[in-house]
């Protein structure tokens, strides 16, 4: 079953009652998991660090990303009150850490056993080796990477997962992490990739959904998508192509200031969404071509045989005149035509009649 993710991020612009209401949305449309983004501004970015393209544009001004991000902070007190509705309502909480601080919390205060690395963090080797060294099952967007860094940071995963208590590693260590069995082992049970494009929203043409399948066939790990596209059509098509994980972006009103509130599924698309891809999972079966419950009790009505156009007489020689291919199924098979002529009746048939074998 696919696990869904109902990326809040920081939709909740800062507020505590946006935030819970993000929950409550999340839950009654179905999802698995609603994830929040647990940081500290002033550890992940500098002063001078610029605001994204589509950061500018959504927010209608352009500020430094410090001032942005600082006015997204939860504080630690609401994740204990988020944390706390999430179990209430039986829906999984999640949250990316983006700094060692916020990932210990994550880990150690509010003891998550699951675990997000975001697109832009795959390359910072330190804060994924404390990623795999907490031995929590890890999801990890690839968002802007090349198969070669995928190649790399999974490196570091199997690295940080055999040696959780490393305080020092080379790029030979993590390769050869990566290389032995065990490291391939412990990545299989432990980590799922997600293929990604990081625009907000991302154009159609760069989506390249393919890629989802390249990296499952490379590194024969589970595969999922985090979607950054408008509308729901590609995580359903991504589900039906083999991911076992979606995440998607999702506000209560698309018309909140906010970076990613434009790119963001409304309440009843995320619902819709939830919807369309457990009918997909019920769609997909079990891949054996066999006539179903529904077919077989249509079978006699949808297919022919073979039948008289005149009456005909026990031991009447049965020509091609004589008999022709129409419904209902369940007489004599259609594949029987050309045997049929040329040879005797063996009862009186009336015109209209299923022969019969």
């Amino acid at each position: 079953m696919t696990l869904i993710i109902a990326e809040a991020g920081v939709n909740h612009n800062g507020d505590a009652k946006l935030a819970r209401d993000l929950v409550t949305s999340a839950h009654k449309a179905g999802a698995d998991i609603v994830k929040f983004q647990t940081f500290k501004a002033k550890n992940i970015v500098t002063e001078k660090a610029t605001q994204a393209n589509y950061q500018k544009k959504n927010l209608g001004r352009e500020e430094s990303q410090l001032a942005m991000l600082q006015r997204l902070e939860l504080s630690h007190e609401l994740h204990y009150e988020l944390v706390d509705y999430c179990n209430e309502l039986g829906i999984e909480f999640l949250s990316t850490a983006f700094d060692d601080e916020s990932l210990n919390f994550l880990v150690n205060d509010l003891g998550l056993k699951r675990l997000k690395l975001p697109s832009g963090e795959i390359t910072n080797a330190p804060l994924v080796l404390k990623h795999a060294q907490t031995g929590c099952d890890l999801i990890v967007s690839t968002g802007m990477a090349t198969m070669a860094e995928i190649e790399s940071v999974l490196g570091v995963i199997a690295y940080g997962y055999l040696n959780p208590h490393a305080k020092q590693a080379t790029r030979a260590d993590f390769e050869t992490a990566y290389a032995s069995e065990s490291g391939q082992q412990i990545l299989r049970e432990k980590v799922t990739v997600l293929h990604c494009t990081t625009e907000y929203p991302a154009p159609m043409e760069e989506i390249n959904l393919n890629a989802m399948n390249t990296i499952g066939t490379t590194f024969r790990l589970q595969i999922g998508y985090s979607d950054h596209s408008r509308g729901i059509t590609i995580p359903i098509a991504a589900v039906a192509k083999g991911a076992t994980i979606i995440e998607k972006h999702f506000t209560l009103d698309r018309n909140l200031e906010g970076p990613d509130h434009k790119a963001s599924l409304e309440p009843d698309e995320l619902a819709e969404m939830v919807t369309a891809i457990r009918d997909v999972e019920k769609a997909m079966g079990d891949g054996v071509k066999r006539p179903t419950v529904s077919e077989v009790n249509n079978k006699n009505i949808a297919r022919k045989s073979l039948v008289t156009v005149n009456p005909l007489k026990k031991g009447q020689v049965i020509t091609a005149d004589d008999i022709a291919v129409k419904r209902p199924g369940g007489g004599r098979s259609p594949y029987d035509y050309w045997k049929i002529i040329g040879q005797q009746c063996d009862r009186d048939y009336q015109s209209g009649d299923t022969l019969i074998d």
